[in-house]
C-alpha cells in the first residue's frame, strides 16, 4: 500500500508506474489521477488507453507530456500511452499487425534529471484466454517481436512495462479466487462497470467450462486443488523469453517472497502487470511495489488492475 503522499519531487530518482486503466478509464479520470499523482511517478505507462480524451485529461491534470501509440477504433484495440514529467527526446510506434495483434509497441526516450537518456517501451500483450494454449503461443510470438525491436537499445538503459496477460516463470494464478470473482454474483467484491475485452474473454472461457466450477467459491478443498493445478498451465512462456534475455522483473527483484498480485483489483488472483529493467538499468533499481491504495482511493475504485511502481536511482 502506498503511504507517502504529497512529498516534494526528488530529482535523484526516476519513478516509473505501469497501469492498466481498464477500458479507457472513462468516468474514472479523477480517481486514476489521484492514484497516479500520489505515487509521484515521473513516467507512467498506460494500457487499455482506448479513450484519447481521458489520456489528454490525465496529462492536463498531472501536468505531464502525453505520448500516444494511436487511437483505438474499437474496444479490443488496447492502445498504449506514456505520460511523463521528463523531457521527451524521441517517440517511435512499432506496428506489426500480423504479430502485435491487438495494439502497437510504444517506444519513448526521455532525458532524466541527470541528463542521461532512458528509453521506455510499453505494451499490452494479447489475452485470448478462451483459446487456451494457443493464446500462450500468441504472446510468445509477440514477445519475440518485442525483443527483436528492443535489441536496437542493447547496451543502453531501457525498460519494458505493461499488461502482459501472463505470469512470471514459476508463478501461478489463484484460479479459485479468479473464478470466485467472476462466478459468484452475490459476493461482496466491487466490480467496475466495463466492456473490457479481457473480462469478456474470461467470462466466455468460464461459461464454456463445466458447471461444476460454480462449486469452487467457498470450498477450501476444491480451491486448493485448483490453485495447485494452475501451476501446470500458468501462461508464462512469453516472460520466460524476457528472463532468458537478461531482463529483470523489478517487483520480484525487490520482493522475492511477496505475491504482488495485480488482477483483478478487488480480489487479486494473478501478477500479470510488470516493469522489466534491462541489464544496464537493473543495478539502479531501489524499490518496487504494487499500489493497493493511495491518497484515500482504493485501487479497485479506479481500475480492475492494480498499478506497479518502480524507482531507479540516478
Amino acid at each position: 500500500m502506498l503511504e507517502q503522499v504529497g512529498l516534494p519531487q526528488e530529482i535523484h530518482m526516476t519513478r516509473v508506474l505501469s497501469y492498466n486503466i481498464q477500458s479507457g478509464g472513462t468516468y474514472r479520470t479523477d480517481k486514476l489521477a489521484t492514484i497516479i499523482e500520489a505515487t509521484r511517478a515521473d513516467i507512467i505507462g498506460l494500457t487499455e488507453a482506448t479513450d484519447p480524451q481521458v489520456a489528454e485529461e490525465l496529462a492536463q491534470k498531472l501536468g505531464m507530456h502525453l505520448s500516444m501509440s494511436g487511437e483505438a477504433k474499437n474496444h479490443t484495440d488496447w492502445h498504449v500511452v506514456l505520460l511523463s514529467r521528463l523531457p521527451v527526446k524521441d517517440i517511435q510506434t512499432h506496428v506489426r499487425p500480423d504479430i502485435l495483434t491487438k495494439q502497437h509497441l510504444l517506444e519513448v526516450t526521455f532525458e532524466e534529471n541527470n541528463g542521461n537518456l532512458l528509453t521506455v517501451f510499453v505494451v499490452h500483450l494479447t489475452a485470448n484466454f478462451y483459446k487456451g494454449s494457443v493464446s500462450n503461443r500468441i504472446r510468445q510470438t509477440e514477445m519475440q517481436e518485442i525483443l527483436r525491436t528492443m535489441a536496437a537499445r542493447q547496451g543502453t538503459p531501457h525498460l519494458l512495462m505493461g499488461d502482459f496477460n501472463a505470469v512470471a516463470p514459476g508463478e501461478s494464478i489463484k484460479t479459485s479466487a479468479l473464478l470466485s470473482y467472476f462466478l459468484n454474483p452475490t459476493q461482496a467484491y466491487p466490480k467496475q462497470n466495463s466492456d473490457s475485452g479481457a473480462q469478456a474473454e474470461l467470462d466466455l472461457a468460464i461459461r464454456s467450462s463445466i458447471r461444476a466450477l460454480e462449486a469452487l467459491p467457498g470450498n477450501t478443498f476444491l480451491s486448493a486443488i485448483t490453485d495447485t493445478a494452475s501451476l501446470l498451465y500458468a501462461p508464462s512462456a512469453s516472460l520466460e523469453l524476457l528472463d532468458e534475455a537478461g531482463y529483470v522483473d523489478c517487483y520480484r527483484r525487490i520482493n522475492p517472497h511477496s505475491p504482488g498480485l495485480t488482477y483483478p483489483s478487488p480480489i487479486p488472483a494473478g501478477r500479470i502487470d510488470f516493469i522489466f529493467a534491462s541489464p544496464e538499468l537493473a543495478p539502479r533499481l531501489s524499490t518496487s511495489y504494487v499500489v493497493v491504495k493511495a491518497a484515500g482511493v482504493a485501487g479497485y475504485e479506479a481500475s480492475d488492475h492494480l498499478p506497479v511502481f518502480a524507482e531507479f536511482a540516478l
